[in-house]
């Protein structure tokens, strides 16, 4: 059965560039979001296995999205998606529950192999 992933970026195109990768494994994209609000009532509507979760959107980031998207979608595993430069809110998203994190631009044995290691 293939992996369900809501996919969370404020830019279209990196939600464009993410989703073509993980379909090409052979992964489900059940929704995107453009911000945390949108990612949480998607989390919620929508139960996916996993959330790539933009740190920095407008509205509400990462960071702040991920322990509602926990709340509201408790099995959903988080992977991080953030510029260089943002470990330190990769850190704080860790201790909040997220299980790995991607850095842009996106390499796609990288992203895949978070999606795995999160899975297990």
């Amino acid at each position: 059965m293939a992996t369900k992933v809501l996919v969370v970026d404020d830019a279209v195109f990196m939600r464009t560039v993410l989703k073509k990768m993980l379909e090409e494994e052979g992964m489900e994209i059940v929704g995107e979001a453009g911000n945390g609000e949108e990612a949480i009532q998607k989390a919620k509507e929508l139960q996916p296995e996993v959330v790539t979760l933009d740190i920095t959107m407008p509205v509400m980031d990462g960071v702040q999205a991920l322990p509602k998207i926990l709340e509201v979608s408790p099995n959903a595993k988080v992977i991080m998606c953030s510029a260089m430069g943002q470990q330190a809110m990769v850190v704080d998203a860790i201790k909040a529950g997220a299980k790995d994190f991607v850095v842009k631009p996106f390499q796609k044995p990288r992203v895949i192999e978070a999606i795995e290691n999160a899975l297990k």
